[in-house]
């Protein structure tokens, strides 16, 4: 099966995470992992909290990067583009959105990447995201 990560995902195969184990092998039993380009810099901040925070260090923090990029050479990952498409796509989904719902940008980009996309799922622990799969039609998954 295709999986569609959001980078909150994405970061917990990289990453010492509550449920990163189980994501990693998610990950492994998947026939493609699949994400929006906008993940690269998402990752690059993720890292770079981890470090500021003390969680890494530089050694650490460089070697995830470097493992990152890798797998990305590597087609691990296939990165969706994030095209004029999905930005107009974006900007009408925020404009029917009711105003109880919580996004950040980010987290509207992998919304609208996974639906524009095809997929029916989007596996995220992000409760902002989850909460506001809903009105794309998506639904979260969590392990």
């Amino acid at each position: 099966m295709k999986l569609y990560f959001d980078t909150a995902y994405i970061a917990k195969c990289y990453l010492n995470e509550p449920s990163g184990s189980q994501v990693r092998s998610l990950a492994g039993s998947a026939a493609g992992l699949y994400s929006s380009r906008w993940c690269v810099a998402e990752m690059a901040c993720v890292i770079h909290r981890n470090f500021r925070e003390g969680t890494l260090d530089a050694l650490e923090a460089n070697a995830i990067r470097t493992y990152f990029r890798e797998d990305l050479r590597s087609g691990i990952w296939s990165l969706l583009p994030v095209t004029e498409r999905v930005l107009l796509a974006a900007e009408q989904f925020m404009a029917k959105l009711p105003a109880s719902v919580y996004i950040r940008a980010g987290d509207l980009v992998h919304l609208i990447t996974a639906a524009e996309a095809g997929f029916t799922e989007i596996w995220t622990n992000d409760r902002h995201l989850a909460s506001a799969a809903e009105h794309t039609g998506l639904s979260p998954r969590t392990v």
